[in-house]
């Protein structure tokens, strides 16, 4: 309870003063990707966010879907059906919604087309959504069948226009593709999960909750939120900082947001380590360790932003090592390390995103974990010159070709970038990574395409091309796996970017979706995966074709 006190003390100053709210949109790729193309396509910023620092508040997303509506912009009439989309799935803070259903179930179900039953008098909103996800598949690699059978409820409202609240409760048995069930047995973790048991002979049975509370300390201008759940930040398809791939965590997260300028300041708790027998995640003690994050970010003229961000990891054995000095919200962490001897892990960088001509978007990122510009300049594979980096495209409606959208990214990562000498320090939650799913050891290109050819209809494709380095054994380290310490690096020098066991990853998928209703989506996939590692043995292929129903939730993609 001590290590949640500095979180509480907040909530309870902030709750006095708090005046409107919203809740956010939970992280789906192809939602925010409709978020992202139309902000390309204004022309400019968005004032209302800095999309990078994701999830974004519904309320901002509502205004920034009603402010493109009414822009004079060519939109045709796809353009039309997702912006309404948009608005009718947050029209609760919106205006141009037309979400009113012509047929409610008993006059109580569905009187608006995005919920299943909803509340909006004086001082109470409410909106109840049912979450459904049935999938079944095969693939080449194993005969054993795939599917997924997910139910659970989505809940989410205001009280009193001051305090805005969600929850997201699913129940879930999977049989997942064998990559990712080799993933699970390797790491004793499924990615992007908890707490988990196993079902049958080769299934999965967990749940997955987030929710959290969100109210403005200043409109408009101080959002302050307390929540179990994710955060993305970064422009691009990957991250080098923070990602969606691990487990969900605590966070208390305040964003400031006044003339060009967006500062967001993240803390969270998260799980150092955990221990994972055959038939499941084991209860007892899990060994917390804790994280703050700042982001400042400023607009430059109308399409230029600019981002510097810090990050700190710090904990050890005893679980009570969060220092309050860290909650300061506008401090230099470096300098703090230095003052009061601390022995956690920083990183620091900077991203960008260049809006140019309504097409395109260049963006990137570049974190830096250890650097020393004398052995970097001397060219001699120094181990603790560790850094990452991103560089991408994104075309809105490519070629002429209306409501084409493609992109091209590529990322990289050093040996030993994100490794630090314990589990307690390193950039890792629930023993997986905090930024990108490889870890390190890196370099990446991703080609992705979405088309709509009509308005409920989307066909998307994703390819990826790596090239990583792999350790012989669990004593090796070659400086991919987030897990191992530094300590236990195998040369000082020498080090670049793929050694150890060279392995070439190639990965494309192709997605049909078909939206019925509000989000209801039917969907038709395929995924190649194909592995091939210096050590014949490791070598994996295969090919999943799956089909799947579901109903306000997101697709998952295991990419990796």
């Amino acid at each position: 309870m001590k290590k949640l006190v500095p979180f509480i003390f907040c909530f309870i100053l902030f709750t006095q003063v708090a005046k409107g709210q919203s809740t956010h949109a939970i992280l789906d790729r192809d939602y925010y990707h409709l978020i992202e193309r139309y902000e390309i396509l204004s022309g400019e910023m968005s004032p209302y966010f800095h999309s990078h620092i994701k999830p974004i508040q519904r309320q901002n997303i509502a205004a920034f879907a009603d402010t493109i509506i009414s822009q004079e912009i060519a939109l045709n009439k796809i353009d039309v059906f997702n912006l309404n989309y948009l608005a009718s799935d947050n029209w609760e803070w919106g205006k141009k919604a037309d979400n009113d259903a012509k047929r409610p179930i008993w006059n109580t179900f569905y009187r608006k087309k995005s919920d299943l039953y909803h509340v909006d008098v004086k001082d109470f909103d409410l909106h109840v959504n049912p979450i459904i996800h049935f999938n079944v598949g095969k693939e080449t690699a194993s005969d054993v069948l795939t599917y997924s059978n997910t139910r659970g409820i989505s809940i989410r409202g205001t009280i009193a226009k001051r305090l805005g609240f969600y929850t997201w409760i699913t129940e879930n048995q999977e049989v997942l593709p064998s990559y990712v069930r080799e993933y699970q047995e390797q790491n004793g973790v499924i990615p992007g999960q908890g707490f988990w048991k196993s079902f049958g002979d080769n299934g999965y049975d967990y749940f997955n909750a987030k929710g959290g509370i969100s109210f403005d300390f200043i409109p408009e201008y101080i959002n302050f939120q307390v929540g179990f759940d994710k955060q993305f930040i970064g422009n691009g398809y990957r991250s080098t900082v923070v990602s969606d791939f691990s487990n969900n965590y605590f966070y208390a997260r305040i964003n400031t947001r006044i003339w060009k300028i967006n500062y967001t300041n993240l803390f969270t708790q998260l799980i150092s380590d955990v221990n994972a027998g055959p038939t499941g995640t084991t209860n007892g003690d899990y060994p917390v360790k804790f994280l703050a994050h700042h982001h400042l970010s400023v607009n430059i003229g109308k399409n230029l932003n600019i981002g510097l961000f810090e990050s700190v990891v710090l904990g050890d054995s005893t679980g009570n090592s969060f220092d309050v000095a860290y909650l300061n919200p506008i401090i230099f962490y470096r300098a703090l390390e230095h003052q009061r001897g601390s022995a956690s892990n920083i990183l620091v960088g900077l991203d960008w995103k260049w809006n140019f001509l309504s097409h395109f978007s260049f963006y990137g990122q570049l974190t830096l974990d250890e650097f020393y510009l004398k052995e970097l300049t001397s060219g001699e594979g120094w181990w603790a010159n560790k850094f990452a980096t991103q560089l991408g495209l994104k075309y809105i409606n490519a070629f002429g070709i209306e409501n084409f959208d493609v992109m091209g990214e590529y990322n990289f990562a050093r040996p030993y970038m994100y490794q630090h000498f314990d589990q307690y320090t390193n950039y890792a939650h629930y023993r997986m990574p905090l930024a990108h799913p490889y870890g390190a050891n890196f370099t990446e290109f991703v080609a992705r395409f979405v088309a709509q050819p009509w308005p409920k209809f989307t066909v998307s494709g994703t390819a990826i091309l790596s090239n990583y380095g792999t350790d012989e054994a669990d004593s090796i380290n070659w400086g991919k796996e987030v897990m191992k310490s530094y300590i236990d690096r195998q040369q000082d020098y020498n080090n670049e970017i793929g050694q150890g066991l060279s392995t070439n990853f190639t990965y494309a998928d192709l997605t049909l979706s078909y939206q019925i209703m509000h989000n209801m989506f039917i969907d038709v996939r395929g995924v190649y995966r194909d592995v091939v590692n210096e050590q014949a043995a490791r070598n994996r292929n295969t090919t999943h074709l799956s089909l799947g129903f579901r109903w306000n939730m997101a697709r998952a993609t295991y990419d990796f």
